[in-house]
Formats: C-alpha cells, structure tokens, sequence
C-alpha cells in the first residue's frame, strides 16, 4: 500500500479529524487494490464511524461492486444495529440491481431507518430478478412470519411484502 492512501487512512480514521468526509472522498478516488482490503477491513471493524467512512470511500472508488458483501456484513451485524440507517444510506452510491434479496433482507430484519431507507430502494431501484432471487426472498419472508422481532408489526409487514412477492410471482408466471 503506497504512502498516501495509508496518510487518507490514517487521517479519515483520526477520531480528531475534522475533514474525515473529505479524506474518506480522497481515500475513494485514489484507492488502489494495495489498499482495497485494508478499506474493507475498516468497515467490518468496531469502530462504526470509521466503518461508516470507509464505506464512503468504497462507494467512490474502482471496487465499488466487489465491497457490498463487506457492507450488507457491516450492516447485518448486530454490533452496528443502532447505526444501521448510515450504512444503508451509503448504499444510494452502488449498483444494487443484483442486490435485492440483500435489500429485502434489510428491509425485514433492519432498526426502523434501515427498513424506511431499504424499501426506498426495493420500490425505486430495478432490480435482475430470477427464480432463485424469488425463492430466496421467500425464505426469508418465511423466517420473518415465524419470527417476528415485533407481533404488533406483523400486519403492516404483510401488507407491504405480499404485493411485492406477488408481483415477482406474477412476473415469472408469465414466462
């Protein structure tokens, strides 16, 4: 890893740091494969805001497709649950046409600006949808019925997820 993008680094992940945002900006438009994997390491590490910067900095850079599976794992894990929102806003910088069940799954499993922001995307984004991706939005719809984080919301789940679901079904009937 050459010289300034440990400097971007170092300086983005500076808790002191005033211009993290711009070095996380800088860091994305100068990052080369030396230091994609340090970056990735960054956002599955404990400190979210630097995860959150790094993120960033992924989203602006020559790897922005390959780092998602990094991102949905910083998003999915229960230690960033409280933040969950800033990480799936960052996602508005990515292709995720091949992402929906990992956005489905947000919108299920997510804190309540995490599901806001990821049905955003399930009714904005146009997904590549096969068969597998309905099966696999079915089961996890299937596990959510089962095991609901919360009973009273179960209902305006349904209402939301059935016509979705339905409409994928319909799309592939059709073939």
């Amino acid at each position: 890893m050459d010289e300034e993008i440990q400097g971007l680094i170092k300086r983005m992940s500076d808790p002191k740091e005033k211009e993290a945002f711009y070095f996380a900006d800088k860091l994305g438009k100068n990052l080369d494969e030396s230091g994609r994997d340090k970056v990735i390491e960054l956002v599955k590490g404990d400190n979210w805001e630097v995860a959150y910067l790094a993120c960033r900095a992924l989203s602006l850079s020559a790897f922005n497709e390959e780092s998602l599976d990094a991102i949905f794992e910083a998003i999915n894990d229960k230690k960033n649950r409280a933040h969950q929102g800033a990480f799936v806003q960052v996602l508005e910088e990515f292709d995720l046409s091949q992402r929906f069940v990992d956005i489905f799954r947000v919108f299920l499993f997510g804190n309540f600006k995490a599901q806001t922001l990821a049905k955003m995307y399930l009714d904005e984004v146009e997904f590549d949808m096969t068969p597998r991706t309905l099966r696999k939005a079915e089961k996890h719809w299937n596990h959510y019925l089962h095991n609901p984080e919360d009973e009273g919301s179960l209902e305006l789940k349904k209402l939301e997820i059935e016509p979705i679901l339905t409409e994928i079904r319909e799309l592939f009937s059709e073939d």
